[in-house]
């Protein structure tokens, strides 16, 4: 019989693979799973679930960082199989991401929701067939004119002001993952949203 060393949780950190998309608005998931597993000691290195995982603890919970490397609209694809391997329901898959409709620095939990017009999240979930799932929003700013084209937006790299606000957002995003699985959504809520 298969092992399965036990996981509670599902932290996924949502981006895209490849050196172009490094430190673009939309891998602010990949930038604050990131800092997490530096914060943890974990290495995320290791391929399953057509994704970049480690495993870790926070406090006393075991999880599986992941970081999809299907692409952003096809992060489903990754995170399914890994929840459905572990057994775990959608409400101890936690996501980061970035959110336009939340300016640099700030950072939004929510318990579930819709997908918000967010490819990663239209992607989870479709292949998870819930939206029960806690996320936290990496506010990266909206596009600076309607005409603007929102690929080419949430594709380029922030300015360094933008970047330095982004970089508080991050370290609170981490902060709020260890707030959610000890203490619930909520919680992390009533502490974070509106810093």
């Amino acid at each position: 019989m298969l092992f399965r060393s036990s996981v509670n949780w599902l932290i996924v950190g949502l981006g895209n693979p490849g050196s172009q998309y490094d430190r673009t608005r939309h891998n602010a998931g990949f930038l604050a799973l990131d800092r997490l597993a530096e914060q943890l000691g974990a290495k995320v290195n290791r391929v399953r679930f057509r994704a970049m995982t480690a495993q870790a603890t926070i406090g006393g919970e075991k999880v599986l960082l992941m970081k999809p490397q299907t692409f952003m609209n096809a992060s489903g694809l990754s995170v399914q199989p890994a929840a459905a391997f572990y057994k775990i329901p959608p409400e101890r898959i936690l996501v980061l991401f970035d959110d336009i409709s939340l300016p640099p620095g700030k950072v939004r939990i929510r318990a579930e929701g819709s997908a918000g017009g967010h490819n990663g999240l239209k992607s989870i979930i479709s292949a998870l067939g819930s939206q029960a799932f806690p996320r936290v929003k990496i506010g990266v700013g909206e596009k600076p004119h309607p005409d603007y084209d929102l690929k080419d937006w949430v594709l380029s790299k922030p300015s360094a002001q933008e970047s330095k606000l982004i970089d508080s957002a991050l370290d609170h995003a981490v902060s709020a993952v260890e707030v959610i699985l000890k203490d619930g959504c909520a919680a992390a809520a009533s502490k974070f949203n509106g810093l």
